[in-house]
């Protein structure tokens, strides 16, 4: 990331998506409009800030996954939003201090805080690409300087498709950047769907009330992501059942309306 004259300007008076996931999952990084746009989606549809959270674990598990079982050494993470706790970064190197990471966002305020995005071990490296996931041929030009694109590499895709409308093509866009992967790497996804009433009512009002928008889509049209792609078990399937651990349904709760998975490249 090069150094520039000027700091990035943060509209504060429209609620943002970043801004708004940030104070669901209990962050700090939000404004006044964030909060309020928040508290108006959890008074719809409460169970919104559980959703987070088990999005926010599953970025965790299937990094996990990737960096041990699957030895994947490199990182593309698109549409990374706030740094949080255990970020890609973080939990990769925990398993293999040389994993490289790249992380892309378009967001003003990721921006301001992607330093806090670069630290790194001793032995990998993290970055920080400033780019829209709507142009993939920049982020893998940019990508490049730090991914070796003759070894595997992990497309992290989590909570960004939604960002897209259909007239985005959002397949297409994945297609693009799976293209340009050598064999052996993998996709994770995540996203939330189209399945609660609720849900969809809650988005409807956010959309009303941010500068940006979210699409829920149906879980067959987000498992179609996966085309092409050897799904890892246990599958597309809700979040809270990916490999959560000893328990079916992650801390009891009951299922949420967001799918998720992770597919290797042949």
């Amino acid at each position: 990331m090069t150094d520039g004259p000027e700091q990035p300007k943060i509209d504060t008076t429209a609620a943002h998506s970043a801004r708004v996931w940030n104070y669901l999952l209990g962050g700090e990084d939000n404004y006044a409009v964030d909060r309020e746009t928040g508290d108006m989606i959890l008074s719809i549809f409460p169970d919104i800030a559980h959703i987070a959270r088990v999005q926010r674990r599953f970025l965790t598990r299937a990094v996990q996954y990737l960096a041990g079982e699957a030895g994947i050494r490199q990182f593309l993470d698109i549409g990374t939003g706030l740094p949080s706790a255990d970020n890609t970064h973080q939990v990769a190197q925990r398993l293999a201090p040389e994993s490289r990471i790249v992380y892309v966002d378009n967001d003003p305020l990721v921006l301001v805080h992607a330093q806090a995005l670069l630290t790194s071990t001793s032995e990998g490296v993290t970055d920080y690409i400033e780019a829209d996931v709507r142009d993939p041929e920049r982020i893998l030009e940019a990508a490049a300087a730090t991914l070796d694109f003759n070894r595997p590499i992990a497309l992290m895709m989590l909570g960004i498709m939604g960002q897209l409308p259909d007239e985005d093509d959002p397949a297409s866009i994945i297609t693009r950047l799976l293209d340009a992967l050598p064999p052996g790497s993998y996709l994770a996804l995540c996203d939330g769907t189209d399945t609660s009433e609720a849900l969809n009512h809650a988005i409807g009002v956010y959309n009303v009330n941010s500068a940006s928008s979210y699409h829920l889509r149906s879980p067959q049209r987000i498992a179609a992501f996966f085309e092409g792609l050897d799904v890892v078990e246990p599958g597309v399937v809700t979040t809270s059942q990916w490999r959560p651990g000893d328990v079916s349904v992650e801390n009891g709760h009951h299922e949420v309306d967001a799918i998720c998975g992770v597919g290797r490249k042949r």
